[in-house]
């Protein structure tokens, strides 16, 4: 039976997919008087009630006031989903915000209005190393407001490594070799080429959702067009994630059971060796550490591949953010800083990694992983050493259609066409996008 922690993962998963789906050195004063001498302060702090939000908020706050002893932490837990966000926007409003929040990067960071609502924190030593991809969706065009906690992850390919070695297989970097390393498992009559789990129906964005990195490297504004309803699925680039999942259907490519298999049987499938391939968020380390430890460097990542191998980008998901009211002053200001500087040295990067596990990497330069993480984490660092990454698009813009799962379901499993899935989503999403008042719609 999985563990809390593993169902928790899967549970996060799908509600990410849903919405609107080293020697790092601290700055400043980092683990030292927090920023304030021997003044005693309270620092109050807001999060989410995630299972692993509270592991690695209490290491890291435990940790930092142990070597801090004056300040002290008023810890409050908030729920997730819109509830949750009710909660962040009414304080904001209302200048009843706590001293410091956790909440997510990118689209939904850009609704809280952070140039009206929180403080910048461009003064810190630790904003010139984060990663551009990350400093992107915690940005505006008047300053950086966010300090990242956790990893990042990515909406990948996971594949088998014994069934490579033995098929004598190459990472493929561009769509057709992928098909050709997958028609090459189904010669061999071993595995499924590529596994589906449309028992849950989140699992089935991946091609679309994954793809997305190699939409930015064709066109890099397309996000923004896109926002402003001026780009569509139903054109390319953005098409190509609908049609390689109608190909990959159509050369009959999947698991006999992919219109019921679960999440969990895409996992051990691929762990296993009874599938070569699993697109998936690689959270999916988790349920690995916790189900099939025995099978856990038996599995690899790489990127969904696009048509041209220069335009092959992994696809990430970006970590929450640590942010800042405006409403903060003073003592408790200083102190605030010298905290998030502690969180992102390398101390706090440790603490971070034990209480919480690693998706990724790190989006901070110093902040390095061990060399005892997972072979499918230690997979996704080159592209981050390469600059070959990109946000996801929900970090990007805030349009998300509601039915994207039900229709990658459907072009998945033969029932619409790639191109219909394509114009139905792009109708689907527009009364959202009226919803939020976004210009041009």
């Amino acid at each position: 039976m999985h563990s809390r922690r593993a169902r928790a993962a899967a549970i996060t998963g799908a509600a990410l997919l849903a919405l609107p789906l080293a020697a790092c050195s601290g700055g400043g004063d980092a683990g030292g008087d927090g920023g304030s001498g021997d003044e005693e302060v309270t620092i109050s702090f807001l999060f989410d009630n995630g299972e692993q939000t509270i592991s690695m908020v209490e290491a890291l706050t435990e940790a930092y006031t142990a070597e801090n002893p004056n300040v002290t932490f008023d810890l409050e837990q908030r729920p997730g989903g819109g509830e949750g966000d009710n909660i962040v926007k009414t304080r904001l409003a209302t200048g009843e915000m706590n001293d410091m929040f956790l909440y997510n990067s990118g689209s939904l960071f850009q609704a809280l209005g952070p140039d009206q609502t929180l403080t910048p924190l461009d003064d810190q030593e630790w904003v010139g190393r984060l990663t551009e991809d990350f400093r992107r969706v915690v940005s505006t065009d008047n300053g950086v407001y966010g300090s990242p906690i956790g990893t990042s992850m990515a909406g990948a390919v996971l594949y088998n490594i014994p069934l490579y070695e033995e098929l004598g297989l190459e990472i493929p970097e561009t769509w057709d070799d992928f098909i050709a390393n997958a028609e090459a498992v189904k010669d061999a009559g071993t595995a499924a080429p590529i596994a589906q789990t449309y028992g849950d129906t989140w699992t089935s964005q991946l091609f679309v959702l994954g793809d997305f990195g190699n939409v930015l490297a064709q066109d890099p504004e397309w996000a923004d067009e896109y926002t402003a309803n001026n780009a569509k699925y139903v054109d390319e680039p953005a098409l190509q994630g609908f049609e390689n999942q109608q190909a990959a259907y159509e050369a009959d490519l999947f698991n006999e059971d992919f219109a019921s298999a679960l999440y969990d049987d895409g996992v051990r499938m691929v762990a296993t060796g009874e599938a070569a391939h699993y697109p998936m968020l690689t959270f999916a380390v988790g349920v690995l550490q916790n189900v099939y430890p025995d099978n856990l460097n038996d599995v690899g990542v790489f990127a969904l591949p696009a048509q041209d191998a220069a335009d092959t980008t992994l696809t990430t998901w970006q970590p929450a953010g640590l942010y800042v009211p405006n409403t903060t002053e003073g003592a408790v200001l200083d102190a605030v800083k010298d905290f998030l500087a502690f969180t992102v040295s390398a101390e706090g990067c440790e603490l971070q990694l034990n209480a919480g596990g690693a998706n990724g990497p790190f989006v901070i330069d110093g902040c390095a992983l061990p060399e005892d993480v997972p072979q499918l984490v230690k997979d996704m660092q080159p592209y981050f050493d390469e600059g070959r990454t990109a946000p996801a698009l929900e970090f990007l813009s805030p349009i998300k259609g509601p039915a994207l799962e039900q229709i990658t379901v459907e072009v998945g499993s033969g029932i619409r066409s790639a191109e219909d899935g394509a114009a139905l989503y792009d109708e689907d999403v527009e009364k959202q996008a009226q919803q939020l008042g976004l210009e041009g719609w």
